[in-house]
């Protein structure tokens, strides 16, 4: 597990490898993470972009940029944990993932005060077989 915290945001990352959506034969690999985003601030708090970067030794670096997550802006309230999986593939059998998360901090009424970015701790997406 990866865990950072910054401008009172933990953020913790696990991984999975997917055996059944990967293919080792063709250089296909498959992974899965999930993110828990927890607001240790004592304001409401809203995810509005991410901002990805994936490292794959075998492609080109990519950048993967949007609003939310899997269609979501999620809205935390203080000690509010919000957790998601996503996935990712790559041609190698090592790369890593990193990035941010653009915040805005919500007064009482839910009106953006100000935004802030969080960084993502770089995680990495490794076959379990080339870890022995």
């Amino acid at each position: 597990m990866s865990t950072t915290i910054s401008q009172g945001v933990k953020i913790s990352v696990t991984t999975i490898f997917r055996k059944d959506l990967s293919n080792t034969d063709i250089s296909e690999y498959f992974y899965n993470y999930v993110i828990e985003i927890e607001n240790q601030n004592p304001f409401d708090i809203q995810l509005l972009n991410r901002h990805w970067k994936i490292t794959d030794s075998l492609r080109p670096t990519r950048i993967i940029e949007g609003p939310g997550v899997i269609g979501e802006q999620p809205k935390l309230s203080p000690g509010e944990v919000f957790s998601y999986s996503s996935g990712c593939d790559l041609e190698s059998e090592v790369g890593a993932m990193s990035g941010k998360y653009e915040f805005v901090q919500l007064d009482a009424r839910g009106n953006h005060v100000s935004s802030f970015f969080v960084p993502i701790p770089e995680f990495r997406l490794e076959f379990p077989p080339k870890l022995n």
